[in-house]
């Protein structure tokens, strides 16, 4: 089990970096990780931020050197690769406003300087929103990207000692030619996943290209690989970082809809597991950060250090750790609850038991100062009365409407469902009010019909979190009618069915595109026995 836990001030200090993302950030040995360019607000970066690993400090470096113009270092940019030989961070490329790059720096991180390179050989075109990686400690095999007219499939291998560029010659197939996407040393092979292709569709593809290692004396060519397992999303921005016997994907951002387009960032956190070669998902304990895209993922030691990204809205500046349970910054997670409640947008209320905590999500309430007296009232009892307690008492005091509650799952009823209501709203017209029963019966009726008679191609995206809830809420209702009203009974009711398969997801993000044709066919098989009191008849007939 892994969990997610923001950098507290124990964890870091000194000047943090401010928020971007299309960066890059590079671990340099066991000793730093730096953090060069991106993007905030339209604005592009040339900044440097390190965090010393040892120390715990993050720092901005007083860098020297000349290019090619006079300047010091490299121009703002982002949408760079870049890679680390020793104590030497190699930058290629980017963007900058409009303007693709082909420039070639390297930073010497033992006395911060910058040196613009003047390389040989068969030059890359400029480009952004390509990948890279290691070969071994001394060169570094580049494929793909966008040069602003069309997107590239062609692999380039640099030599950092005699700074000579090679064009590698690959026969047979090749992937289609793509950018944003992720490459991996992987061993002898460069495995890569994923980005945007050529047309614009984002691909879900897994590439092995061999022939990188002159010592093994291979003929350079292309392997589609298909694992079994739980394969990711089509996505691009994504980040792949190599940790023991496994690689870790994370976020990324894809597109759904079938009619009309709408984009889909992740959360997500999937292992392709060299051992067992098979995609598995990383159990998680916990809530994972905001969904995002182009930020960074750095390996150290045990731990994964996330910082920044973009979710089509917001650029991100928060640092997370990914960390397994015995580290003891998850178990300070555990084992003790949290001094000051995160004023974030989303709520989220766990059962507590004799070791574990509220985890308090605030994105919809206005009043955190009322949720936090509820916790305190709430610790201060019994641990024998915490379990049954908990729950009830953020009900009583938020005047929330629940029919049922376990570990990571409300199910609240329609009237305090607020996109449920204006959904409806919107299909009939006009406001409606908990106090006006009759329309809000109508309001209901008019939005379950209009998704039994839509395609899954034709329901946008703000559509999904509230008809994944009404479909928890139709099966929990029954089921509070003929079986119990715990979380419980309902966990041994669902056991070993074959139907109601996201009834236990936290929320819409943890859908995949090709869920939601399923997921409308079970909710549309719920819906031909809902009466206009609002109970479910006929459902034992439903296919378990």
């Amino acid at each position: 089990m892994h969990y997610w836990v923001r950098a507290s001030a124990s964890d870091l200090s000194g000047t943090l970096p401010q928020p971007r993302s299309g960066h890059t950030a590079v671990p340099i040995g066991k000793s730093k990780v730096v953090v060069f360019g991106g993007l905030l607000d339209k604005k592009f970066l040339s900044d440097i931020a390190v965090y010393d690993i040892e120390n715990k400090l993050w720092f901005q470096p007083e860098c020297t050197g000349n290019g090619s113009d006079g300047q010091a270092g490299p121009s703002p940019r982002a949408f760079h690769v870049a890679v680390a030989i020793d104590c030497h961070m190699f930058i290629f490329g980017g963007r900058s406003g409009t303007r693709r790059l082909g420039d070639f720096w390297v930073l010497d991180t033992d006395i911060w300087q910058w040196s613009e390179l003047t390389s040989f050989g068969d030059l890359p075109s400029p480009r952004d929103f390509s990948a890279a990686s290691a070969i071994g400690n001394r060169k570094i095999v580049m494929y793909g990207g966008w040069d602003g007219k069309k997107w590239l499939s062609d692999v380039y291998v640099l030599d950092t000692i005699s700074l000579e560029w090679t064009e590698l010659s690959v026969i047979g197939s090749l992937p289609p030619p793509r950018c944003g996407h992720t490459a991996t040393m992987v061993e002898k092979r460069l495995l890569v996943f994923g980005g945007r292709g050529g047309g614009g569709p984002i691909m879900s593809d897994l590439w092995a290209l061999k022939g990188l290692i002159e010592e093994e004396n291979e003929t350079p060519g292309w392997t589609q690989l298909k694992l079994p397992g739980q394969a990711p999303s089509p996505r691009c921005g994504h980040t792949v970082t190599s940790g023991g016997h496994y690689l870790l994907l994370f976020g990324g951002h894809g597109t759904g809809g079938w009619l009309s387009r709408y984009d889909i960032y992740y959360n997500d956190c999937i292992v392709l597991d060299r051992l067992s070669a098979q995609w598995k998902r990383l159990p998680v304990g916990n809530e994972s950060p905001a969904a995002r895209a182009y930020h960074s993922l750095t390996h150290i030691g045990s731990r994964y250090l996330l910082f920044g990204g973009f979710d089509g809205k917001l650029t991100y500046g928060d640092i997370w750790w990914l960390v397994p349970e015995e580290d003891p910054i998850a178990k300070r997670f555990i084992q003790s609850p949290p001094k000051n409640l995160p004023d974030n947008k989303r709520m989220a209320a766990e059962n507590v038991n004799v070791q574990s905590v509220f985890k308090l999500d605030l994105i919809s309430w206005p009043f955190p100062q009322l949720v936090e007296d509820s916790v305190v009232k709430i610790l201060s009892l019994k641990e024998s009365e915490r379990e049954n307690s908990a729950i009830t008492e953020l009900q009583r005091r938020l005047g929330i409407s629940v029919l049922l509650s376990g570990p990571g799952l409300q199910i609240i009823d329609e009237s305090e469902d607020k996109e449920f209501i204006e959904l409806g709203s919107r299909l009939i017209g006009e406001r409606v009010s908990n106090n006006e029963q009759d329309l809000l019966i109508q309001t209901i009726e008019m939005l379950r019909d209009h998704w039994r008679k839509s395609a899954p191609s034709s329901i946008p995206l703000k559509e999904l979190g509230p008809l994944l809830r009404d479909y928890q809420r139709l099966i929990t209702r029954h089921h509070l009618a003929n079986s119990g009203s715990d979380f419980q009974s309902m966990e041994s009711w669902l056991s070993g069915k074959e139907a109601y398969k996201f009834y236990h997801l936290k929320n819409v993000s943890q859908l995949r595109m090709d869920d939601i044709p399923k997921l409308l066919a079970e909710y549309k098989k719920i819906l031909p026995e809902q009466s206009t009191s609002g109970q479910i008849t006929g459902l034992e007939e439903h296919p378990l």
